[in-house]
């Protein structure tokens, strides 16, 4: 008699092909947080203390990707890139969309915190013989660092989700995996589910990074 699979006997069966994608949105999604954290603190900066002919192409940038879906961004990284004469493999141009998203919205969380710091501070810290650079290390960027860290975690998570957009251009990461795996046994819910725990998974690691910054960062 004919005994349907149960679903860990599935799961069992699909572990290598999710594992692949659970890595795949893992390396992606830390990939974009890293370099997108990069250059977002970069623009920032120079959004903040730049002159004007400084500011104006970060300021373009940050307004034009910011106002564009993620969706369209990772489409654009993927048909323009070719066509520009760079060669990419889609995982790479969908961690481009990533990284280019992921860094406008940090320019604007930096540049938000850095100018709700008194601009006497830093003035002060002329006052006592430090240099800019100084100033930055030491007295604006430790305090500007409580206000950031909070919507850092909450822009970091919007990536991982945002990377289950990658399999429309053929990216085999989590989502695509799972629905790889649901069209041979057709478990939809059970798999979803667990498709959708490991995602939190992720962004509850995230967030527990914040948290042991925030302590390490917390006034005393």
């Amino acid at each position: 008699m004919y005994e349907q699979p149960t679903w860990l006997h599935e799961l069992w069966i699909a572990r290598e092909a999710l594992w692949s994608g659970f890595m795949t949105s893992v390396q992606c999604a830390a990939l974009a947080i890293v370099c997108g954290t990069l250059i977002g603190v970069f623009a920032g900066l120079i959004l903040t203390y730049g002159k004007l002919w400084a500011r104006l192409p970060f300021r373009c940038y940050v307004d034009l990707i910011r106002g564009t879906p993620v969706f369209v961004l990772v489409l654009a990284c993927f048909y323009m890139a070719p066509a520009l004469g760079w060669q990419i493999s889609a995982f790479q141009a969908g961690a481009l969309g990533l990284t280019l998203f992921c860094g406008s919205h940090v320019a604007e969380i930096v540049r938000g915190a850095l100018q709700a710091i008194p601009r006497g501070q830093l003035e002060a810290g002329k006052a006592i013989g430090l240099t800019f650079s100084q100033s930055l290390s030491y007295v604006l960027l430790p305090q500007a660092l409580r206000q950031i860290l909070p919507t850092w975690v909450n822009s970091s998570t919007e990536i991982v989700k945002a990377s289950t957009l990658l399999s429309v251009i053929g990216v085999a990461e989590l989502l695509l995996s799972t629905q790889q795996v649901i069209a041979r046994n057709f478990m939809t819910l059970q798999f979803y589910l667990f498709a959708g725990f490991l995602f939190f998974v992720i962004n509850y690691a995230i967030e527990l990074l914040g948290r042991q910054i925030e302590k390490r960062v917390a006034l005393p």
